[in-house]
């Protein structure tokens, strides 16, 4: 890739990404051709046009803010980004307070599966045994899907896309999710865009990776204690 081919490259994901990143460096001088393989693949969702800019901020705020991931770095980036494309403070409120409560279904829904199958007893048997544990399971949830600005279609999506991220993988909530955006008027592009943005946070590991591969080449070890 010549010098000039490059610096389009640099250009493209200023443009599309809103930051220059050490990664980055890295691998325009490495592997430019990876380089411009990710852009098309992180950028993709918002040049479809299928999801408002707005929605897709959401979206990646949510993927890295959730426990399953944890990237304070990420999500306050796209928090920026997001409030940059219109959203406000309390569309962005109801986005960290569904990504807690879609995070903390994973374990319960998961673990009383399995306890289920182990008494081969219904499931909801177990959670009507202890009506104080699904009382707070309840209102857990309903304390932000039934309010907040956030349309019934973009909570759904959102969830469903905290749901399938690659740190996550939770089956139940992607179809519990899917039925509910479908349900809640999503189109089949639209759930794609959402499973294309989830799938995009597996370029944190070059975030996290290259510049460590770039310090292990610059002789940047380590200490061992």
């Amino acid at each position: 890739m010549t010098d000039a081919e490059k610096q389009a490259l640099k250009d493209e994901i200023l443009r599309e990404r809103g930051y220059w990143a050490r990664f980055h460096d890295v691998l325009l001088e490495r592997s430019p051709e990876f380089l411009k393989a990710y852009i098309a693949f992180q950028a993709a969702p918002s040049r479809s046009g299928i999801l408002p800019r707005k929605l897709c901020e959401f979206v990646y705020v949510a993927i890295d803010i959730s426990v399953n991931h944890m990237y304070d770095r990420g999500g306050r980036r796209h928090m920026g980004h997001a409030l940059d494309h219109g959203a406000t403070a309390d569309e962005l409120l109801q986005v960290v307070l569904l990504t807690a409560v879609v995070s903390g279904r994973q374990p319960i829904d998961t673990g009383l599966d399995i306890l289920a199958d182990e008494l081969g007893t219904p499931e909801a048997d177990i959670r009507g045994s202890v009506p104080v544990l699904q009382q707070g399971y309840e209102a857990y949830g309903n304390a932000v899907w039934d309010d907040g600005p956030l349309s019934r279609k973009d909570k759904e999506l959102i969830a469903l896309a905290i749901c399938a991220a690659p740190t996550c993988l939770f089956e139940r909530g992607m179809r519990r999710h899917v039925r509910g955006a479908l349900d809640a008027g999503a189109s089949p592009q639209e759930i794609a865009a959402i499973l294309h943005l989830s799938a995009a946070i597996s370029v944190h590991t070059c975030t996290i990776g290259i510049p460590g591969l770039d310090d292990v080449l610059n002789n940047v070890r380590v200490e061992s204690n």
